[in-house]
C-alpha cells in the first residue's frame, strides 16, 4: 500500500506527497499531459523538442543543470506518445530547490530563435541517430503508418518527418508552450522523507501564482476497427530479417490491457517463457523472439517481434507465431504459468516500491490515467487474470484480420 495525500491549487495544479522515511533523497516529479497524440499532423515533433527546450534555460537560471548539480541532485525527462514527464532527485534538505527550477521553466522558458535553433540541432542529429543510422531504426518509423490511419498514434514521439522540427520557430514555440505547460496541465508528486504539508507549503508559494489556463478538451479521432491483414516488406543492409507483427488492442485502463500483459509475459517475459524456449530453442526459427504491449493511454498494440535465423522463410517464420498464437484460444495457459506469471508480477511492483523516484512517477502517471489510488488497485486487477480470460482475450485479439506485419529483410549487397 502506497500511502500519499493530494491537494489541488486554485490555478488547477494536482500535487501528490508521498512520505518515504527510508531515504535521505526526494524525487519531484512533474508530468505534463501532452504528448505526441497532441500535435497537428502537419506539425509533428514538437512534444519531443520542448522536453530538450525546458533544459535549455530560462530568464532567471540560464543553465537549468547547474543548481541542480550543486544541490547534489540529478534529473531528467522522456516524451512519449502521451505525456511529457520531468523529474529531479535530491537531498531532501534541498527539496526547494527542485520546487523553484520547475516553478521557473513552466512560464519562464527562453523560446530565443537561438535557443530554438541549438536544440532543433540536437533533435536533428539524435533523429539521425536513432532511426536512420543505425540497423532496424527505423522500424517503428514504418509500424506505426501501417497499424493507424487515423488516430495520431499514426506517428512516434519523434514525429512524422525532421523536416517538421526544422520548421519550428519562436511563434509555433510560443503557442505550443502557452497551450501545454501551465499548471492546469500539470501533475506534481513528491515522494521521499517529507511530511505532505510541508510539499503543500512548498507548492503553494512556488506555483501557487501561476496563471489558471482554459480547461482543454482532447478530441482525437477514433481508429476504426482493422478488418484487413497489412502488410509490407523493407529491404535494409541489416544482418538478418526480422518479422514484426503487431495488433489493435484496448487501452491503459482497460481489462484487456491487463489480461494481455500478464499473457506476454507468460509468453516472453522471462528466459522459461514459451517464446524463448518453443520459437528459439526446440523449433530454431528465431535468434530472439519478444511479445509486448506498446502501453499507450488510448486503444494500443500488442507487438511481436524476432530476429530470423539464417536461412529460415519469414512466412515460415509468421506462421510458427500464428500457430503458438492461436494455441493460446484453444489450449488455456497452464496452472503453473499463471503462477510465474503472478510472482513475476509481485517480485517487479515490490522492487519498484524500493524507489522514491519511481513511486513518484507512478502516483503521477496514475492520477493521469483517472485516479492516483490507481497505483493500490492494480495488483488486485494482476492478480485476479485467469487463464479463461487469457483465451477468450487471445482469440478475439490475435486475428488475422486484426495485424499489421513487416517483413525486414536484409538487402543483397
Amino acid at each position: 500500500m502506497i500511502r500519499f495525500e493530494r491537494h489541488t491549487l486554485e490555478n488547477g495544479l494536482r500535487v501528490i506527497a508521498h512520505r518515504d522515511e527510508g531515504t535521505p533523497m526526494v524525487t519531484t516529479n512533474i508530468l505534463y499531459d501532452v504528448g505526441a497524440r497532441d500535435e497537428d499532423p502537419g506539425s509533428t515533433g514538437l512534444a519531443h523538442l520542448f522536453e530538450h527546450l525546458m533544459f535549455g534555460g530560462t530568464r532567471e537560471v540560464p543553465l537549468f543543470d547547474f543548481p541542480v548539480m550543486m544541490a547534489g541532485g540529478e534529473n531528467n525527462a522522456f516524451t512519449n506518445n502521451d505525456f511529457t514527464n520531468y523529474y529531479i532527485t535530491l537531498p531532501v534538505n534541498n527539496l526547494e530547490t527542485a520546487l523553484w527550477l520547475e516553478a521557473d521553466r513552466m512560464t519562464g522558458l527562453d523560446l530565443s530563435e537561438e535557443r530554438i535553433m541549438t536544440q532543433k540541432s540536437v533533435v536533428t542529429e539524435e533523429y539521425r541517430q536513432r532511426y536512420l543510422n543505425q540497423p532496424y531504426g527505423d522500424l517503428l518509423l514504418l509500424l506505426r503508418p501501417l497499424a493507424y490511419k487515423v488516430h495520431p498514434y499514426r506517428w512516434p514521439a519523434i514525429g512524422i518527418d525532421i523536416s517538421h522540427i526544422g520548421k519550428a520557430d519562436t511563434i509555433s514555440a510560443g503557442k505550443f508552450y502557452r497551450k501545454f505547460y501551465n499548471a492546469s496541465n500539470a501533475i506534481l508528486s513528491v515522494a521521499g522523507n517529507v511530511a505532505p504539508d510541508e510539499v503543500f507549503r512548498l507548492a503553494e508559494k512556488w506555483f501557487g501564482d501561476k496563471p489558471r489556463a482554459p480547461r482543454r478538451r482532447r478530441r482525437l479521432p477514433v481508429e476504426p476497427d482493422q478488418n484487413k491483414r497489412r502488410q509490407i516488406v523493407a529491404e535494409r543492409r541489416v544482418p538478418s530479417a526480422q518479422l514484426i507483427m503487431a495488433w489493435h488492442t484496448d487501452g491503459r485502463n482497460s481489462r484487456d490491457f491487463i489480461v494481455l500483459d500478464m499473457l506476454t509475459d507468460i509468453l516472453s517475459g522471462c528466459e522459461s517463457a514459451r517464446f524463448p524456449n518453443l520459437l528459439v530453442r526446440e523449433k530454431e526459427v528465431f535468434s530472439e523472439a519478444d511479445i509486448y504491449l506498446s502501453g499507450e493511454t488510448d486503444p494500443g498494440l500488442v507487438i511481436f517481434s524476432g530476429k530470423l535465423r539464417n536461412g529460415i522463410d519469414i512466412r515460415k517464420a509468421e506462421e510458427a507465431v500464428e500457430e503458438e498464437l492461436f494455441r493460446l484460444s484453444a489450449v488455456p495457459v497452464t496452472d503453473a504459468e499463471l503462477e510465474k506469471a503472478r510472482n513475476r508480477y509481485e517480485s517487479l511492483r515490490l522492487i519498484s516500491h524500493l524507489s522514491a523516484s519511481n513511486k513518484a512517477f507512478n502516483l503521477a502517471l496514475h492520477e493521469l490515467l483517472g485516479d492516483a489510488e490507481g497505483i493500490n488497485r492494480e495488483r488486485e486487477r494482476y492478480m485476479s487474470v485467469t487463464a479463461g480470460e487469457m483465451a477468450v482475450t487471445a482469440a478475439r485479439t490475435f486475428l488475422p484480420s486484426n495485424c499489421s506485419i513487416i517483413h525486414y529483410i536484409p538487402k543483397e549487397q
